[in-house]
């Protein structure tokens, strides 16, 4: 048994779909996923600019033509990579938002996630990335920075429903949404990006997404609004 029918084999193993039967081409969530670990290993190694698709295939262990099939090019894989780093971590702070019983211990931790997340290293490699290909890929910034669900979303939907139970009081609810990411990210993702500190260690994103819970609520809480 040669190299290429061995590859092929294990690129058709556990193929078929729970209904029984066969994956369509390009649907096997198993094999996606096998790629874009692939990508990522190699993006990781060669950085994006000098990542060749045919690295991608080394590293997830597929032939061309099936890489091909599920993405059109690195972009595509790219994109598909932030996407699904976005959908874990959009989970993740939805579900923090919804088991805490006040406002202000389900702001403090959906901040502390935030920043925690942001400013990851692997984080700062993607944004990166993204900045460096901004000119010839306006694409791919575009899909980094955009999505029907993000971060800032799932922040509005929870305060929408807050202000619905009388919990806060904000007449710009998009607004404020944004004001509090912004408060609770401090300078930690601006200095980050730019190389200029280390991930935060706790104690230091403690003292500022605490800080910011204090600032918001004392604009939007109940009772506590300042009038105009």
């Amino acid at each position: 048994m040669n190299n290429k029918t061995t590859q092929l084999e294990n690129e058709t193993a556990n193929a078929a779909p729970a209904t029984g039967g066969r994956w369509a081409a390009g649907e096997d969530p198993a094999k996606r996923q096998q790629i874009l670990e692939g990508a990522k290993r190699a993006f990781m190694k060669f950085g994006f600019d000098a990542a060749s698709m045919n690295d991608v295939t080394r590293e997830a262990g597929v032939s061309k033509g099936t890489l091909y099939v599920y993405f059109a090019n690195k972009e595509d894989l790219f994109a598909a990579m932030v996407e699904t780093e976005r959908a874990e971590f959009v989970a993740s702070v939805r579900t923090a938002l919804a088991e805490k019983s006040t406002v202000e211990e389900a702001l403090y931790d959906f901040g502390m996630t935030f920043v925690a997340h942001m400013t990851t290293d692997k984080v700062m490699d993607a944004m990166r990335t993204v900045l460096g290909v901004r000119d010839r890929m306006p694409g791919l910034c575009q899909r980094f920075f955009t999505g029907p669900e993000n971060i800032r979303t799932v922040m509005y939907d929870y305060l929408q429903r807050q202000v619905a139970e009388g919990r806060v009081a904000i007449d710009d609810i998009d607004l404020a949404a944004r004001q509090f990411l912004e408060l609770s990210s401090g300078s930690f993702f601006k200095l980050r990006l730019f190389g200029a500190m280390e991930p935060p260690s706790r104690e230091e994103m403690h003292r500022v997404v605490h800080g910011a819970v204090r600032v918001f609520m004392a604009a939007y809480g109940t009772g506590t609004r300042p009038t105009a």
